[in-house]
């Protein structure tokens, strides 16, 4: 039995228009409240306004930090190596704890969807939830201070981003190749290096390139809680209030950075 519709006129039209826009106003305007108020709280009433002083106060503070220490350059370069060091070998070791991550988290591929899936999205998230100073200062209390911790803290950051993006890059696959090998009497091992490995291949690497980049930024702070590099040299020089040292290391900190990003934009380039 065929129900015919009725043809709504100009006049339900117009009305369901004003309808939909006034609820779209409605909706605006209680996002606009929302933010007048969150400037308010976390802003204006949090604001110690009487410490910050006038312009003038600001630009004599602001002019401290305008120098280089010279005497300091040469004393940089086995930090900003350490640096660096700590980012490739904590995302090489992020990598490797990835990978059971990365195998249990595609729900096409993980062995016991009821348990191994959940246990790694759990894993997943727990890393990207907590910050990496946060993972620093649990492994300096654990491991002690240096570059052993940083490296630590980078790989349990690393796990997240690396294996999330890796495990749904796997669950996109072509299913084709897998159903061919799995016919053909193949093994879940077989599966996962002929059939799926091929096709992932490429853009696990492009993520592992992206994080290592992000993890030079990291590894550059991690020393403000002890775990070495140039954020430890960083700290020393905040501590001695010897401000254009300060400013030495953050141009240090922002050279190895522009040659991560340098590296890691030829690297994802030759990936494509």
């Amino acid at each position: 039995m065929q129900t015919s519709s009725v043809p709504l006129t100009v006049d339900d039209i117009v009305r369901l228009r004003r309808k939909k826009q006034t609820v779209q106003f409605g909706f605006y305007f209680i996002l606009f409240i929302l933010v007048l108020w969150s400037i308010q709280a976390t802003v204006i009433d949090d604001t110690d306004w009487e410490r910050i002083g006038s312009l003038a106060d600001i630009g004599k503070s602001v002019s401290h930090f305008i120098g280089i220490d010279f005497a300091l350059i040469p004393n940089l370069l086995g930090p900003t190596i350490e640096t660096f060091m700590i980012a490739c070998i904590g995302t090489i070791l992020g990598l490797i704890i990835c990978l059971p991550a990365m195998w249990f988290g595609a729900l096409n591929v993980t062995p016991y969807k009821p348990i191994t899936y959940p246990l790694a999205r759990i894993a997943m998230t727990l890393s990207r939830s907590i910050h990496e100073i946060v993972w620093a200062l649990i492994f300096v209390s654990a491991v002690g201070l240096g570059a052993f911790a940083g490296i630590l803290a980078i790989a349990v950051r690393s796990l997240g981003f690396i294996a999330k993006m890796s495990a749904e890059a796997i669950e996109n696959i072509d299913p084709k190749p897998v159903e061919a090998i799995r016919a053909m009497g193949g093994s879940n091992l077989q599966v996962m290096l002929y059939g799926i490995m091929p096709q992932v291949l490429p853009v696990i690497l492009g993520i592992v390139i992206f994080e290592w980049e992000i993890n030079i930024r990291r590894s550059a702070i991690l020393g403000l809680v002890g775990a070495g590099g140039l954020g430890l040299v960083f700290f020393r020089q905040m501590n001695t209030f010897n401000y254009p040292g300060v400013t030495t290391v953050i141009l240090a900190i922002f050279g190895l950075i522009v040659v991560g990003e340098i590296t890691s934009h030829y690297s994802r380039k030759a990936l494509n």
